[in-house]
């Protein structure tokens, strides 16, 4: 694979985002954009107030007879199966006999407004017999109550391997969890068509699995479901599996009065209602030598699962293969428990559990630190993974691409780490309320899923007789850039400027069987997909020309918009003219599986990612130690992206995730009552970073000239995730700035979120 600097739009150059004036100037066409179609109705949910009670009865009399209502859905009005778990086999679509969160949807009502809708919704009138919720991590923790069989990593032996050490460190920490604050909330377009066909609009990174959802609600085939996505307004995992119920919902109500059924959420019910980061209770129990290097580590890591599974087996898997992080830990024992909530099942969000299996080990190694009185950096570079030994994971992978010591390295140079830390020191000496600190995050990240079906995606390319191509794959656009990358690809392939290729709208009947956008791995699965497709098309034409020519077929060439043999050329579309009046196909579909990977569920051991992407960001805080506010001074990221398909995009996904990793790790803070209820659920209450919590100093370079070991799409590496657990490094610099007040005396307790509040508690228990 190759490209060429000749042509517009190819790999490895800046490219714009295909809609970045259409979201500038609005003409962007979102679900809620689009035209209304005749009778369309708009529908509304009745959430339960309760979070554990029994239905003793629905009454939705009142609201049948209301004005403008045309449908009202409950449990029993299901004419398939009542669930959509994306995993397990324990999610309703509406509930039936228990309800088991504060928000969980119990009747959707249609109307032809959704005034109407909403306020028919108030007429349904529903008995219920309260329960004890279960409410916090611990609690049910305590009482083993899990959504699924708790699952571990083990290798070696970490209890002997402990007890042999010449030093024992026992602590804890905790990490909250996060709302996805998309700004296009959850929303579906369900339209019945001919038969029991449905064609369902939905704002979904996983079109295939509300096609399944959809399919099984209605009781009808999966080819009787079409499910369409142009773009999203940001998905970030929330759209994984979540979106799947509203779809689902929307195409009941459709399904029932047989016209066209819109289902928005507003942004409180989308808080209320769905899922989010997973917060976790982490306690930990590491043995060590003099040296600091570490013999062993047992590491219970509880995470609140919700009400049900939901990804829950899947984030915990990941969380579980990033509690290593860049250290070689030769005996280990992971644990993950999921426990079962009476809250909203959580799910899917950026980083899928390895931000919490990073926090947690990095937390260990500044323990160590702070036990031995030496700098964190020295703990660090003796427990890094190495290039040919000390090199195999907890679950069984050998790291065989490492370049974590020296991208640290150079960013401890660039960065001027030491410097600065000697000026922190001398500005923490002459100011008695404000507080500097600096810290360093690294990041080895593996790249799949790890369920290994999962890996794999397709594409279609048409080749038309003027040179002009249309794109499909199964691949969704979020915002992050995907459908550029992968037209950039086939513009590689052909020679041809982007501009003559089509973007098209993921579509389930285009693409079957598709995979979610997630993991990362958007560019590297739909990316090869597309290549596959283009080169079978590209062999074809080739052949024509070779005998249009009387050349061999290896000396044909494509470049810049023309097809060479030798000395002679025709332009690309004359190349297309003539394959079609050979009658040969102009239209082709890729598939691409990744290879080389491999995962059993049960032990929690193989070789789940194809491979790893590297990364490292030092920050600089200052902490107001009278009122707990922080703020991040300047931030300096050296990332891994390989051959990068397109820099441009890739800086943008660098700092947009870094920056809600900043949100997660200091201000985005979720409060449920002591009934259930969530109160944070809106911006009034629920703060995400603006424009003044971007650190004013934040260089962003891309490591160079390292292109990807394995053969990825023109040896590029994944963005979306890995930067965003650099953010780590400000959370980081905050626990150095307030264990700076006590001259590191003490260790810090600063959980995450670091809110105000939490470094007021942090001070003042120093």
């Amino acid at each position: 694979m190759s490209s060429s600097e000749e042509i517009k739009g190819g790999v490895h150059k800046t490219t714009s985002h295909d809609s970045a004036r259409k979201h500038v100037n609005g003409a962007a066409i979102f679900i809620d954009d689009m035209p209304s179609f005749p009778d369309t109705q708009e529908a509304a949910l009745l959430l339960s107030p309760y979070a554990h009670a029994k239905i003793l009865e629905i009454d939705i009399t009142q609201a049948l007879a209301s004005l403008g209502v045309s449908a009202v859905i409950t449990a029993k009005g299901i004419p398939g199966k009542n669930d959509i778990a994306p995993v397990f086999s324990d999610e309703p679509v509406l509930a039936s006999q228990i309800v088991e969160y504060a928000g969980q949807p119990i009747v959707a009502i249609s109307a032809d407004s959704y005034d109407n809708a909403f306020a028919a919704i108030k007429k349904v009138k529903v008995v219920y017999e309260e329960l004890i919720p279960v409410l916090t991590i611990q609690e049910a923790w305590d009482k083993e109550q899990f959504t699924y069989e708790p699952a571990k990593v083990e290798t070696g032996n970490a209890v002997e391997a402990i007890k042999a050490a010449d030093f024992v460190l026992n602590g804890e920490v905790s990490c909250g969890g996060q709302d996805h604050f998309y700004l296009e909330s959850q929303i579906a377009l369900a339209i019945p068509e001919e038969d029991q066909a449905m064609l369902v609009y939905s704002s979904t990174q996983h079109p295939t699995e509300v096609q399944h959802g959809v399919s099984n609600v209605l009781g009808i085939p999966q080819n009787d479901v079409t499910v369409e996505v142009r773009r999203m307004g940001g998905g970030f995992g929330g759209k994984e599996s979540q979106s799947t119920i509203i779809a689902a919902i929307a195409a009941l109500l459709a399904e029932h009065c047989r016209t066209p059924v819109k289902l928005r959420l507003r942004r409180d019910v989308d808080m209320i209602a769905t899922g989010k980061r997973h917060d976790f209770l982490f306690k930990y129990q590491v043995g060590f030598n003099e040296a600091g290097e570490i013999g062993g580590a047992i590491i219970d890591m509880a995470a609140r699962s919700g009400n049900v599974a939901d990804l829950s087996a899947g984030v915990l898997g990941r969380a579980l293969c990033h509690a290593d992080n860049a250290y070689f830990i030769p005996n280990a024992l992971f644990r993950a428990w999921p426990c079962k909530t009476n809250t909203v099942s959580n799910t899917a969000f950026r980083g899928f559990g390895s931000p919490q299996g990073m926090l947690v080990i990095e937390t260990i190694i500044e323990h160590i630190a702070h036990e031995l009185k030496r700098p964190v950096e020295d703990i660090r570079s003796i427990n890094w993974y190495g290039e040919k030994n000390r090199n195999v994971t907890p679950y069984g992978q050998t790291v065989t691409d490492n370049i974590m010591a020296q991208i640290v390295d150079r960013l401890e140079v660039e960065g001027h780490l030491h410097e600065r830390r000697m000026a922190i020191e001398e500005y923490n000496r002459t100011h008695k309320t404000l507080k500097k600190g600096i810290a360093l995050m690294p990041v080895k990240f593996g790249i799949s899923f790890n369920a290994v079906p999962l890996n794999q995606a397709g594409a279609l390319v048409h080749v038309y007789t003027d040179g002009s191509v249309h794109l499909n794959h199964g691949g969704t656009e979020m915002g992050q850039g995907l459908f550029t990358k992968v037209a950039q690809v086939v513009s590689s392939v052909f020679q041809i400027d982007i501009d003559h290729v089509k973007i098209s709208s993921t579509r389930t009947d285009k693409v079957p069987n598709t995979g979610p956008t997630a993991a990362s791995a958007g560019s590297d699965l739909n990316g090869m997909a597309a290549f596959n497709a283009a080169e079978e098309i590209k062999g074809r034409m080739k052949q024509v020309t070779a005998s249009h020519f009387g050349v061999e077929t290896d000396s044909i060439e494509f470049r810049q918009n023309r097809v060479y043999a030798g000395n002679e050329s025709l332009k690309f579309s004359e190349v297309a003219e003539l394959t079609w009046s050979s009658r040969i196909s102009l239209s082709a579909t890729g598939y691409y599986q990744t290879p080389d990977i491999h995962w059993d569920g049960k032990s929690m051991s193989g070789s789940p990612f194809y491979y790893y992407t590297y990364g490292a960001s030092i920050s600089e805080v200052v902490i107001d130690t009278l009122t707990g506010e922080s703020r991040v001074l300047a931030t300096d990221i050296l990332q891994d992206v390989g051959s990068s398909l397109n820099p441009g995009i890739d800086l943008g996904q660098i700092e947009g995730a870094f920056v809600q990793g900043l949100g997660w790790l200091t201000s985005e803070e979720l409060v449920w009552d002591q009934d259930g209820r969530l109160m944070t659920h809106g911006p009034s209450t629920y703060k995400i970073p603006g424009s003044r919590d971007v650190p004013p100093r934040f260089k962003v370079h891309i490591l160079e000239d390292t292109p990807n070991t394995v053969p990825t799409i023109y040896r590029s590496k994944a963005v979306g995730e890995p930067p965003l657990m650099l953010a780590l490094s400000v959370w980081l610099a905050i626990r150095d700035a307030v264990a700076r007040t006590r001259d590191y005396k003490v260790f810090p307790k600063l959980n995450a979120p670091a809110t105000p509040e939490a470094i007021l508690m942090a001070l003042d228990a120093m």
